[in-house]
């Protein structure tokens, strides 16, 4: 639909009208977009590709906003028509947040056992900082990352109610910072692994889910 720049559109959040949290909205020309995937600075091709797979395959009317530090995708929304979401509105199946809470803390335990207590308290630190820059909900307090960290996800009483947007940000993010800590993606084969431990048929769905999108090239081991 549109490629823009960061002058061209205005960003604010703002309250789900049925969930505790904030949701990142762009403005451009009197439309609202909502996000649907960020990308590195270092991976435009495969955001340019993903959303022109978006526009011209599928239909979709999205913007690509391009930033000096990132790309993002925004697809269309309606204001008004957040209030007729169902509970689960816009979110993935629970075990999608449990796949990619598996990927998290195997990272975060491995960054533990092999760089050492120094380095786990700077990868704490920034998985903080994306919770904040991407307004993830349920992640406010200490005690809420902690868990989010250590707490296992197939045994947890309660999952944070994460949309696709914040999937695709965190396992783009995650990847970021995991090949910056280890220098290469050694890490990525050691956290697909611990998918083992989901059912068959939820982590094939999630594999599935994750190869049709770009991001699935950063999670193929290699």
């Amino acid at each position: 639909m549109f490629i823009l720049k960061r002058q061209d559109v205005e960003i604010s959040n703002i309250q789900h009208p049925k969930r505790d949290q904030k949701i990142p909205i762009l403005s451009y020309q009197g439309q609202t977009f909502r996000l649907v995937s960020v990308f590195s600075a270092a991976q435009a091709d495969e955001a340019r590709s993903y959303w022109r797979d978006l526009t011209d395959n599928q239909g979709k009317a999205c913007v690509l906003l391009e930033e000096p530090e990132r790309f993002s995708i925004w697809g269309k929304v309606v204001l008004e028509n957040l209030h007729d979401e169902g509970a689960d509105g816009g979110t993935k199946g629970l075990f999608f947040i449990q796949a990619v809470l598996l990927l998290l803390q195997t990272i975060y335990f491995d960054v533990e056992d092999l760089l050492g207590s120094r380095q786990v308290s700077a990868f704490e630190k920034d998985i903080i900082d994306i919770f904040k820059q991407w307004h993830f909900p349920q992640t406010d307090s200490k005690e809420a990352v902690n868990q989010l960290l250590t707490v296992d996800p197939l045994a947890a009483t309660t999952l944070p109610e994460w949309q696709e947007h914040h999937l695709n940000t965190m396992l783009q993010e995650l990847h970021r910072i995991g090949k910056a800590y280890f220098g290469n993606e050694s890490f990525v084969e050691r956290a697909m692994d611990a998918l083992q431990d989901m059912s068959d048929s939820e982590r094939s769905q999630f594999v599935t889910w994750l190869n049709q999108s770009p991001l699935g090239k950063l999670w193929t081991p290699r």
